[in-house]
């Protein structure tokens, strides 16, 4: 854990090593991805099998390639009362957030009387990749699916791995409530590689959502443009701005609920109050131990860790901007926070005042969880309804308002050097 003062003479060159850290993954794994892709998209359902063998141990033929809507009906109505209603509160509100991003269609004349628009449609089909093993959240199965959902997507596929042929029955369940339409038990690159292309099997979607590991994330990076993608995200992280009059194992249990996602993820604390820092730093060694994801949480934090002192809470938001955090936490007084706030420019998500942790916007808030990382929150925003739709703009002229804007057109594709353009006008405007 890296304890900086923003005071002292050599903060400058810290900082800059903080921000500038690299903690994705550092294998090369791109060759590895363009061959899977490849083989994929030459072999099919052939290389499917395989790769599943390889990786999950198990036999698709023999075990069965999909999971049905009966198997998933089955787990949600297996789950325990609490657990079933905490995914429906969840669901409900992940839902009614999302429709709220409907975009609007345009249709108007301007004053030349020239008709203008734009019409937003869903994507036919959508593909959700959902993780196994330690990454199996079904609150990533609620925040792809029901954004799509919402859209108006009419084909919802999800792709999960099931290592040894093991199913999540908390995922199942995740996936019934969603309203998912295929469900194929195939994990990794060779799956993002069969929603892109498609096999015999499979049929390609228009749209690649959902986390995955470095493999996943390469294989959507090289698959983007044949189909569109949310983003390309690393590790989790947090950063919290906080001043002492919060309960320092408060904060450090804020800390550690991204430290604990993995030993890459980043965590990382701003506060005006030196004394309070190094009680916050105690509270985190002190919780650590009794956690049960104690070995991903001492790596992350001990690797990216960081406790920073300002002057101000204020000297924190440039600071917090540089780092462009998928999620900021404010952990002052309400008025407080909205001041800050008012000077963030760069986060995936903000949590205002102190009772409001980061935690809860990963589960029942309403707000997308997938989020950009690794400093991705200067020029992208975490997913949306947008993301499974797209605008198509539309024109209509009549004879008046081709001869107001007509004769621009025509001197403009003649400087441009395009006859054929500059004539495709001129011959309606005489």
């Amino acid at each position: 854990m890296r304890r900086l003062d923003a005071s002292g003479p050599g903060f400058a060159a810290e900082f800059d090593a903080l921000v500038n850290d690299r903690r994705e993954s550092d294998s090369d794994v791109s060759a590895d991805v363009a061959a899977i892709i490849a083989r994929v998209k030459a072999e099919g359902d052939a290389a499917l099998a395989d790769y599943t063998a390889k990786f999950d141990r198990f036999d698709l033929d023999a075990s069965g390639w999909s999971i049905s809507k009966e198997e998933c009906a089955a787990a949600y109505e297996a789950l325990a009362p609490e657990l079933r209603d905490a995914l429906n509160l969840a669901a409900d509100r992940i839902r009614a957030y999302h429709a709220a991003q409907l975009p609007e269609n345009r249709d108007y004349r301007d004053a030349t009387g020239a008709r203008l628009g734009a019409r937003w449609n869903a994507v036919d089909a959508a593909g959700v990749y959902v993780p196994g093993g330690r990454a199996a959240y079904p609150s990533s199965v609620l925040m792809n699916i029901l954004p799509a959902k919402v859209a108006g997507v009419e084909r919802i596929v999800m792709m999960t791995p099931t290592p040894g042929g093991e199913t999540n029955p908390v995922v199942m369940a995740a996936a019934h409530i969603g309203g998912v339409d295929e469900i194929w038990r195939i994990g990794g690159a060779q799956a993002v590689a069969a929603l892109a292309y498609g096999t015999d099997r499979v049929a390609p979607v228009d749209v690649v959502t959902g986390p995955g590991n470095a493999w996943v994330a390469e294989a959507k990076r090289q698959v983007y443009g044949v189909v569109g993608i949310d983003m390309v995200a690393g590790p989790s992280e947090i950063v919290v701005v906080a001043d002492a009059k919060n309960e320092p194992h408060v904060i450090a249990a804020d800390l550690l609920s991204q430290a604990e996602h993995d030993p890459t993820s980043q965590s990382i604390l701003f506060t005006d109050d030196g004394d309070f820092a190094d009680a916050v730093a105690a509270a985190v060694e002190h919780q650590i131990p009794n956690l049960t994801t104690a070995a991903t949480m001492r790596a992350s934090w001990d690797a990216n860790g960081a406790v920073i002192v300002v002057p101000t809470l204020a000297d924190a938001i440039p600071l917090c901007d540089r780092l462009a955090p998928e999620h900021l936490e404010l952990a002052v007084d309400a008025a407080e926070a909205d001041a800050l706030f008012a000077k963030v420019r760069h986060a995936g998500s903000v949590f205002l005042g102190r009772q409001t942790p980061e935690a809860i916007g990963d589960y029942v808030a309403g707000p997308n969880h997938v989020l950009p990382t690794g400093r991705r929150a200067r020029f992208s925003s975490g997913l949306s309804v947008s993301d499974f739709m797209k605008r198509t703009s539309f024109l209509a002229l009549d004879e008046t308002s081709l001869a107001a804007i007509g004769p621009a057109a025509v001197a403009l594709a003649g400087a441009e050097g395009l006859p054929a353009h500059a004539l495709s006008v001129s011959q309606r405007l005489s």
